[in-house]
């Protein structure tokens, strides 16, 4: 049995306020990894891309004022 089929199992177990338990932390742990490798994403200029494309489109004209 791999190890994820482990977790598999053992969350299968688990009651139904356990489970809601063990969800809203993944929620919230998924939430974190998610920001953080935004965050390193960033400040490694993998994003820079998005913003000269934004301000290409602005010098271009295609922008509306908010």
């Amino acid at each position: 049995m791999t190890e994820i089929e482990q977790i598999e199992s053992e969350i299968q177990r688990l009651d139904d306020e356990a489970f809601a338990r063990l969800r809203e932390w993944f929620i919230e742990y998924s939430h974190a990894r998610w920001d953080a490798q935004i965050t390193a994403d960033s400040a490694d200029g993998k994003l820079d891309f998005l913003a000269e494309e934004a301000l290409a489109e602005h010098r271009a004209g295609k922008t509306k004022p908010l």
